[in-house]
């Protein structure tokens, strides 16, 4: 029997469904992010597994008005108070920007901290997450080095004194103390130097950490699965009922060459 002609419709759809077909075969990206996005999760979790959802949203707030603030920015001590009131004043929707960015820091702390409270009541750090709670430690401290950083940025009297005291703590630990001290400094006071050095931990070094351990963070969870609640015959640290599921080497399975996305 003759195949059918494809119609109008399928030749559209197939040409629109040709890039993700290319990537897919090429990269396994959109199979990855459709099982992300469709796995599946405990019955019985709650509002409180969304926190981590909402840390990762505040950060990318953070990371978005951070680059927008940048363009308008001057890390020198002559120029970063001024270009601060500029963005606040004259910019357009620059007080709100910076707003978001300002209180938007404290929201991101806190929020892990909510998230790190409920992984622990619940027992979520327990075999086999125990390195995911590891990386959440680590991305509390990262969190609190980047507030810790930017708060010297508008290089205002409170900042400037604030950051002395704080540098000071830093200097008084046992052994390394004195040399972290002065090489935060770039000196023996704050000035040019220690502005430059804020400014570039601040927005270079500690996002990309911060960005790697989250694609880490978020890799372990969609690999280990979400944990459900203490309560739950299901929690973590408890024999799971039923037959241990089948080991995945990945992700996703390589697919064919050809194969149709469905």
């Amino acid at each position: 029997m003759a195949r059918r002609k494809p119609g109008r419709r399928e030749q559209i759809l197939k040409m629109m469904l040709y890039p993700l077909e290319w990537l897919e075969e090429r990269s396994g990206l959109v199979g990855a992010v459709r099982y992300f996005l469709f796995r599946k999760v405990p019955g019985d979790i709650s509002w409180g597994h969304t926190l981590g959802s909402a840390s990762l949203t505040a950060f990318i707030v953070q990371a978005v008005t951070g680059v927008i603030l940048a363009f308008y920015y001057k890390p020198d001590p002559n120029s970063a108070y001024e270009s601060i009131r500029y963005i606040t004043d004259d910019l357009t929707l620059g007080w709100l920007i910076r707003g978001m960015h300002r209180w938007g820091a404290s929201v991101f702390i806190i929020l892990m901290f909510l998230h790190m409270g409920r992984v622990f009541l619940y027992g979520a750090y327990k075999y086999p997450r125990e390195l995911n709670w590891i990386i959440g430690a680590l991305l509390l401290v990262l969190g609190m080095l980047e507030g810790f950083f930017g708060y010297l940025l508008p290089w205002d009297q409170t900042a400037y004194w604030a950051t002395v005291v704080g540098v000071n703590l830093q200097a008084t630990g046992p052994f390394v103390g004195p040399f972290l001290g002065n090489v935060l400094q770039g000196g023996t006071d704050l000035g040019p130097d220690s502005l430059a050095r804020f400014y570039s931990l601040h927005m270079l070094v500690l996002p990309g950490a911060i960005a790697g351990l989250i694609g880490l963070h978020l890799y372990l969870v969609i690999r280990l699965g979400v944990t459900s609640p203490p309560w739950s015959p299901t929690a973590a640290g408890r024999p799971q009922p039923g037959p241990p599921p089948a080991g995945r080497s990945g992700l996703v399975e390589p697919k064919p060459r050809g194969a149709r996305l469905r």
